[in-house]
């Protein structure tokens, strides 16, 4: 087995990622502080091609030298908008047809592994902040919560890598 270099890896171009169909997932970060754990997020969402990222309230937006150390350039392929907060994320979510799900550990949530999605529609996950998860407000405008089973001593998972579970696992169920 031979590492491939990164000739061959077959990348596509940033005009070509713009012009390329996309996931039909949203994520919505909420209040999310850290620039790295934003700039994370952008690069998974530019991995699987998800359609936008909501950025709200405290959450920073591109361009930010902090948050580009992570994205490594996903800032500027993966579509954006910012929003003051969440709830008219989600308001605005509904309006375009989405069916938003808040990633928590809530009464009634969805484990993830058991979340069941329809081809053709579009989805949106929200995201909270690191330490507060998302807000209850906005919990109560989704249409319901998925949750990652943990089966250590923590009962969280940092908000970079939840996207990045969530993320991949929504790609598996709804690949075009």
């Amino acid at each position: 087995m031979r590492k491939l270099k990164i000739t061959e890896l077959n990348r596509i171009s940033a005009e070509e990622f713009k012009a390329a169909e996309k996931l039909p997932l949203a994520v919505v970060l909420d209040n999310v502080r850290s620039l790295h754990n934003i700039g994370s997020v952008f690069r998974t969402s530019d991995a699987f091609r998800v359609e936008c990222i909501y950025l709200c309230g405290i959450t920073a937006v591109p361009p930010h030298p902090e948050m580009h150390k992570t994205a490594l350039g996903a800032e500027f392929t993966v579509d954006w908008k910012y929003v003051d907060n969440a709830v008219k994320a989600v308001n605005n979510l509904h309006e375009e047809g989405f069916t938003v799900l808040a990633v928590e550990q809530a009464e009634g949530s969805t484990m993830l592994q058991d979340v069941v999605l329809e081809r053709g529609r579009r989805y949106a996950v929200v995201l909270g902040n690191e330490v507060k998860g998302v807000q209850q407000e906005v919990i109560d405008r989704c249409d319901g919560c998925i949750e990652i089973p943990q089966f250590g001593t923590k009962h969280s998972l940092n908000v970079s890598v939840t996207a990045g579970i969530v993320i991949w696992d929504l790609f598996r169920k709804l690949h075009f």
